[in-house]
């Protein structure tokens, strides 16, 4: 159908009704997504809802906290029956397994902490369920995230969300500019959660006080390390706790019990200096702890870059930036300084504690709202 090119732009950005327009949500089964859903239906556009089937679903139908279990899906195909639209429910356990799950456990095991969340995201929700949407003929894919996307003068652009107890663009670092064409979050301006469940109870969704699933999808009850025990049997050997100064101070279980900057639970009372875990030697199944300044991190070496600047990363020598090196801490003023087009050297400009190999180091234009992408922490110093 010809389509004027005078028409005004619909909410979703495209010059064409609503009813013309098709948008995959992509459904947990959680609030969020069944709001996205549910208003995008009552604003007539063409929704389809498609979620993800992640594990065992006879296995995941007692796991509340998850965000995908058995209890999940059955949410999810409820809203969309009751506002009337097409649902499906695709089988990526497979798939979710080989792209999160099983580097989540190696990099656990090669002393990291890692962020399977965010590889969830860019290996499995962005790449292989947008495929999904294209294949449906979806002008756009809709999610749940708290993360707003802009229109800017050199493309689409990633902004925090407006709440920022709510914002994340911690996990979302790694959406490429390709994929934000293609993506729209209908969420991210609002100010608060009650909102969100207040549009909940409009649509009538029985979904609306549902609680916000806390842990990892695979992990609902919390325990890393029960479930890294599950995937790779005889991985937690014991080995000694070992302080900095080479004092052996203790036995434990496995290394795969301990995470950096970690300080109760090491079971070694009666010290008169209180000790943090600063240092894990997979090899030599050693816990190294020590005080808590050597916590302290000024220099943090990043790879597999996303940048989502205007110009390109190694186009200047250094980047006044504002960057998050934890989902839970705000962010704190840096300089960036490229080295390739995937790594770069992050200077903190104040020391950060508990700096660790296999999270997420964002990056932030250091005023507004603006996401500039980000990297993996590999091996800071």
């Amino acid at each position: 159908m010809m389509t004027d090119t005078n028409t005004r732009l619909n909410s979703l950005g495209f010059p064409k009704s609503p009813a013309e327009t098709r948008v995959v949500v992509a459904m947990s089964g959680g609030v969020d997504s069944s709001v996205v859903a549910a208003m995008l239906k009552d604003e007539g556009y063409d929704v389809v809802g498609v979620t993800l089937q992640l594990y065992d679903h006879g296995a995941a139908l007692a796991k509340k906290g998850a965000c995908c279990a058995g209890i999940d899906i059955h949410d999810a195909r409820r809203v969309a029956e009751d506002m009337g639209f097409a649902h499906y429910v695709l089988d990526y356990e497979n798939i979710f397994r080989e792209a999160v799950i099983e580097e989540f456990a190696d990099s656990y095991l090669a002393g990291a902490t890692p962020v399977p969340c965010i590889r969830c995201n860019e290996r499995v929700k962005f790449k292989d369920l947008l495929a999904t949407a294209r294949d449906l003929d979806a002008d756009c894919m809709a999610t749940g995230h708290y993360i707003q996307r802009f229109a800017g003068t050199h493309g689409a652009e990633l902004h925090r969300a407006a709440d920022p107890a709510r914002d994340q663009s911690y996990f979302l670092f790694s959406t490429t500019r390709e994929q934000l064409d293609f993506l729209r979050f209908p969420l991210g301006h609002l100010k608060t959660k009650d909102e969100t469940r207040a549009l909940a109870r409009r649509y009538g969704l029985m979904v609306a006080d549902k609680p916000d699933s806390q842990d990892i999808c695979f992990v609902p009850d919390g325990n890393y390390a029960g479930v890294i025990e599950k995937l790779r049997p005889g991985a937690a050997e014991p080995g000694e706790i070992v302080h900095a100064d080479g004092r052996v101070l203790g036995a434990h279980h496995g290394v795969i019990h301990y995470t950096i900057g970690q300080r109760r639970g090491l079971g070694i009372g009666g010290l008169d200096e209180p000790l943090y875990v600063v240092r894990l030697d997979v090899e030599a199944r050693q816990v190294i702890v020590g005080p808590k300044e050597m916590l302290a991190t000024r220099i943090v070496p990043v790879r597999e870059i996303n940048w989502l600047g205007d110009a390109p990363l190694t186009s200047r020598a250094e980047w006044p930036l504002a960057v998050k090196v934890r989902s839970t801490r705000p962010p704190r003023e840096a300089i960036l300084r490229p080295v390739s087009e995937t790594e770069a050297e992050v200077e903190l400009l104040s020391p950060e504690e508990g700096v660790s190999p296999g999270q997420a180091c964002v990056f932030y234009a250091s005023e507004g709202s603006r996401v500039f992408g980000g990297g993996w922490i590999w091996s800071p110093r």
